[in-house]
């Protein structure tokens, strides 16, 4: 599905805002509230909006430490990666999970209250799962940028 100017815009501002009500959201691009909710509708249908979700603060809740960890497995076959990947969806910790190329087989974002915590995570939780050789932890001292909005003017080629 391409995406024009009025999609974009409904993108940005839902992403900043999701939960406008479809008469602001609208009012904002110019247009009536039913083409507005139609749009909306495909947009959802093409799979573009995935969800909407509330932004919690990591910090009121108690989750002060931050670390990207690269993780290497012991083999690289497609029934370890599997299990690797099924085992790893089921910690709580951990909030991303990415396949990568380069030294290191997989990148997890991983949420703790502080170090010991995050020790306490890789000792029982991750090093226990049999797949995994290797850990390389790199710790957040702080954060310049953090984004949830997607870039919706990347490929500027509208279709209309």
């Amino acid at each position: 599905m391409g995406l024009d100017k009025i999609d974009r815009q409904i993108l940005d501002i839902l992403q900043e805002n999701g939960r406008i009500s479809n008469a602001e959201l609208a009012r904002r691009i110019n247009m009536s509230p039913p083409p507005t909710l139609e749009r909306v509708k495909k947009l959802e249908r093409h799979g573009i909006i995935q969800n909407y979700v509330a932004l919690a603060n990591p910090a009121k809740l108690g989750l002060n430490c931050f670390t990207y960890v690269e993780v290497t497995l012991v083999r690289h076959g497609r029934e370890g990666v599997e299990r690797f990947m099924k085992s790893i969806t089921s910690l709580d910790e951990v909030m991303e999970c990415h396949h990568i190329t380069g030294g290191a087989d997989f990148l997890l974002k991983v949420a703790s209250q502080d170090i010991p915590d995050y020790e306490n995570f890789v000792l029982h939780k991750l090093t226990a799962l049999p797949e995994v050789q290797h850990l390389k932890t790199m710790v957040v001292l702080s954060t310049l940028k953090h984004e949830t909005r997607m870039p919706t003017d990347l490929n500027t080629q509208d279709s209309k």
